[in-house]
């Protein structure tokens, strides 16, 4: 008895291409190998083409901010991609030239390990510096993935923060002295940053609080989905709230649209509501649903170098671009090409 040829049984495509095929014919082509199984759903309309060759996609040469720009990437509800876009979209700017420093705000640690950062209990890292008053000098280390890209790590010992915090003199401000203090001593050095990310804890506790107050502006990632937009009032009055008494220069600067789903409706309604109340600070750019995305942080790396021909990569690349091209970033003229 002859042995059939099993050599493509286990074969699996991860990744479909940026420009999807016509359903019709999706359905009609060929098959392919037995156990052929596609992993990334088709990306929003508006993703960038792959090239046809297999050349890692690089951000173009983008301008330097006239000052260190500190966005704070923050929402309330888990799970709307908060760390994923502070460390994709930090090592896109990285990846062109920039100095790029993120501040991993969260307990749990994710951006600090998705940038190859180690975060143990020995550690000296944020909760050092929002405590002890540590300097963030002494705390931030390079990602060995990504010259140029910086990390302050966040320990377990950061969960306590919040109640230790609570006594303490000034304590929605500690964060942000941390910061100004760190980026003075930059400049002065001639080692000057250009953007500091900080990703915040899926919460409005001291926390989120200290990372409002050190930025200046915020960055809000909204997962393509019903329950996405029912938090988003409370954190825009908070937001508010925070710029009334604490940071009178804070201001929501980006917001943009995640988990992007093109074979649904609801992702096409969520995002056109959401573009109908923030109509000029939507990021054209949607993310989309990504297995290589997910992928990334478990090789200690982020997906701009773990798979930088994918959807999700030339997604980040191009919403970088779009937040380094911004009037914000000081440059003359809008986010158009």
């Amino acid at each position: 008895m002859t042995t059939p040829d099993r050599s493509s049984a286990g074969d699996v495509s991860r990744e479909t291409d940026v420009a999807a095929p016509d359903v019709a014919a999706v359905a009609t082509r060929d098959p392919g190998p037995a156990g052929e199984v596609s992993r990334e759903t088709r990306p929003p309309a508006n993703a960038p083409a792959a090239a046809p060759e297999a050349t890692p996609a690089r951000a173009p040469d983008l301008p330097r901010p006239t000052r260190a720009r500190v966005l704070t990437v923050a929402n309330q509800k888990g799970g709307v991609g908060k760390t994923t876009t502070a460390v994709n979209m930090a090592a896109a700017l990285s990846q062109a030239g920039l100095r790029v420093l993120v501040i991993d705000m969260d307990p749990q640690g994710n951006a600090s390990t998705a940038l190859g950062i180690p975060h143990g209990g020995d550690v000296t890292g944020i909760y050092d510096v929002l405590i002890d008053g540590v300097d963030l000098a002494d705390v931030v280390q390079e990602s060995p993935s990504m010259p140029g890209l910086w990390c302050a790590p966040a320990t377990i010992d950061l969960a306590g923060a919040e109640i230790e915090l609570v006594p303490m003199v000034a304590r929605e401000s500690r964060l942000q002295k941390a910061v100004t203090r760190f980026l003075a001593t930059q400049d002065q050095r001639g080692d000057s940053f250009d953007y500091v990310f900080i990703d915040c804890p899926p919460s409005l506790g001291l926390l989120t609080v200290n990372s409002f107050v050190a930025g200046s502006e915020v960055l809000i990632p909204i997962q393509c989905e019903y329950y996405a937009l029912e938090g988003l009032s409370q954190l825009l009055t908070n937001i508010d709230l925070i710029r009334e008494h604490l940071n009178p220069d804070l201001e929501v600067s980006h917001i943009l649209l995640t988990m992007y789903d093109g074979r649904t409706r609801l992702s096409a309604q969520v995002a056109d509501e959401v573009r109908a109340h923030f109509t000029t600070k939507v990021l054209r750019t949607s993310i989309p649903r990504s297995v290589r995305i997910s992928e990334a942080p478990s090789h200690g790396e982020t997906v701009i170098t773990y798979d930088p021909i994918s959807s999700g990569a030339l997604c980040y690349l191009e919403a970088a671009k779009e937040v380094a091209r911004s009037v914000r970033a000081g440059e003359e003229g809008s986010t158009d090409e």
